[in-house]
């Protein structure tokens, strides 16, 4: 059978909406592959690039033959002259534009379809209000979601920051605030370059030093709409935990019960959302943010199928009404075309997700008096740079370097019955140029594994004595028991003894 591609004339244009921002993204090299493996199988279905193509051009039945014709250019962001990969100091913000929800913008024509060229990274923030569809709230709103999106050209890879909505930032022109403050500020104060978004993007650059190139601001609508127009059978999850939240808030401002048992399970487009927003959980906005994006990875999978595709071609028209208003961006549609052909080049291992969390932020008070997160700048930069340029690797004397900087006391405490292996791993590590300061008893005598915790911002010094040691990082953690003030603790395991003595 054939699929109309005219039926599917928004493809592209619904494409970074419907995939929420890395999803979106995604979709349309998915999108292209999935076609290939379905016209193999024996199923006629229109091209992405043909489908667009009918919609520009309104020759809707020559759409395929004229695959090779000229198509679209790209945006100045896109074709900029090439400079290495880098996170710089922020730049001017772009200007924000609403894309009319009614019409496509208007392409120029090119030899060829569009290929993003510029080698530098592409930037572009995922903002989630806290929007209620069953109230006539006109807004200012705060972002619930935070993402920040990283697209290489160059190495063909994508990273996702998630960042807390309680991050202590200096928000430009308006003061210390959480982060989540900005867009609401933003949109309230009618910030220059387009409000609040154009804030959010300016604080990120300001306090992350990464700059910041587009944005896409949602709320919860989109989402639920997507999902249950989409994935009609609902989207399958694996929860990995009991999650009880009495307190979760409804679409009217108050409040209701929701439950996830352990297991996977398939969830429409609301309880997805539950699922993805509820902060019941040990870890917090840590864990939500995680969930997050385990959620983004999970409807790209689901939808991506060959039935998702199907799908989105017959519902395009559909969800393209069902979103006006719903949806902000200063992307434009030859943007989501350039960026989705590169997508279509990028493996699933190339995307890095990482979340800013107890590691790279701590708990305490603004002047208010209100529950914030301090962010540790020094080990937020690393965790971009190692999400956004995994490719980059320090070497020892580069890692003591920075950890000499830190410069905190280092202890280590023995967790185990091995008489003397406190002293002797002193010995061992002073050998190797690594000041020692104090060394006792772990508070348990039992431990297998050798652990190193920081109790303080000294991310850099605990990477290094792990380097040192040979432990993978994960061995790393943050911890606030009272067992030393500030510093580093190494705390011995029984593998100490294969440590020191190989």
């Amino acid at each position: 059978m054939r699929l109309s591609g005219c039926v599917a004339a928004l493809l592209l244009g619904l494409a970074l909406v419907i995939f929420t921002s890395l999803c979106s993204l995604t979709s349309f090299g998915f999108a292209q592959q999935t076609v290939v493996d379905l016209n193999r199988a024996g199923m006629a279905v229109d091209d992405p690039l043909a489908t667009l193509r009918c919609a520009l051009t309104g020759r809707c039945e020559n759409a395929l033959a004229d695959l090779d014709a000229p198509l679209v250019i790209l945006t100045p962001a896109l074709t900029a002259t090439p400079t290495a990969p880098m996170i710089v100091a922020a730049e001017a913000t772009p200007v924000a534009t609403l894309l009319p929800p009614t019409a496509l913008p208007t392409l120029a024509p090119t030899s060829a379809h569009p290929r993003v060229t510029d080698p530098r990274a592409i930037q572009i923030l995922l903002l989630g209000i806290d929007q209620r569809s069953a109230t006539d709230d006109p807004g200012p709103f705060r972002t619930d979601t935070m993402m920040l999106i990283n697209i290489n050209p160059v190495t063909k890879s994508v990273g996702v920051l998630s960042l807390p909505r309680d991050l202590w930032v200096e928000i430009p022109d308006f003061g210390a605030a959480r982060i989540n403050q900005a867009n609401f500020i933003g949109d309230g104060k009618a910030y220059p370059g387009g409000g609040g978004p154009a804030l959010a993007m300016e604080t990120i650059a300001v306090n992350f030093g990464v700059r910041v190139d587009k944005y896409l601001l949602v709320n919860f609508d989109v989402f639920t709409t997507i999902v249950d127009t989409l994935a009609p059978a609902g989207v399958p999850v694996t929860v990995t935990e009991w999650i009880d939240d009495p307190d979760y808030p409804d679409d009217r401002y108050g409040t209701i019960h929701v439950q996830f048992e352990p297991g996977e399970q398939r969830m429409d487009g609301e309880t997805l959302l539950q699922y993805a927003r509820t902060r019941a959980t040990e870890g917090g906005d840590f864990d939500r943010a995680r969930r997050q994006q385990q959620v983004l990875d999970a409807v790209r999978m689901e939808v991506l199928s060959a039935g998702g595709v199907i799908n989105f071609l017959s519902q395009a028209m559909t969800l393209w009404n069902a979103l006006q208003g719903n949806y902000r961006t200063n992307l434009e549609l030859n943007d989501i075309v350039a960026l989705g052909d590169l997508m279509g080049q990028i493996k699933r291992e190339n995307i890095q997700y990482r979340v800013i969390d107890n590691y790279y932020a701590y708990p305490g008070l603004s002047p208010q008096g209100d529950q914030v997160l301090y962010p540790d700048f020094g080990a937020i930069r690393d965790l971009i740079q190692s999400a956004f340029y995994p490719q980059t690797q320090l070497t020892l004397a580069e890692m003591k370097a920075r950890a000499d900087e830190e410069n905190p006391l280092i202890y280590v405490y023995n967790g185990t019955n091995v008489v003397g292996l406190a002293g002797d791993t002193r010995e061992w590590l002073t050998a190797r140029g690594v000041r020692i300061d104090d060394i006792g008893n772990d508070i348990t005598n039992g431990r297998a594994l050798t652990e190193i915790y920081e109790y303080g911002p000294y991310a850099w010094t605990a990477k290094y004595l792990a380097k040192v040691m040979g432990l993978p990082e994960d061995r790393i953690s943050r911890s606030g028991d009272g067992r030393i003030a500030q510093g580093v603790l190494i705390a011995l395991g029984a593998d100490a003894l294969a440590i020191i003595g190989g």
